[in-house]
């Protein structure tokens, strides 16, 4: 596993996790995990889950692989929709 900014952190400090009941069988059934808990740190036994994390307006889904271990939830469903500027208008003289 690499070191990620769980690992970097004081160690005292445990990173903050919500349990979730039924996580062993929504990794073998493959359904999603409905949740708003976007500060919740994936931890390695949440690899293969899906989860559908609140974003102020849907439930976007978040696939959990190797590479999400360490992060937040909250990292991989964005609030804020990318801002679209209109084209430059032509200049007719």
């Amino acid at each position: 596993m690499l070191p990620t900014s769980v690992l970097l952190r004081a160690k005292w400090k445990v990173p903050f996790f919500v349990p979730f009941p039924g996580l062993a069988d929504a990794i073998k059934s493959n359904s999603p995990i409905r949740t708003t808990a976007r500060n919740c740190t994936i931890m390695p036994f949440h690899v293969g889950a899906t989860f559908l994390v609140h974003n102020g307006k849907d439930y976007l889904p978040v696939h959990v692989t190797p590479a999400h271990v360490g992060h937040k939830l909250g990292e991989f469903s964005h609030t804020k929709k990318p801002a679209r500027h209109a084209p430059p208008k032509s200049r007719t003289g």
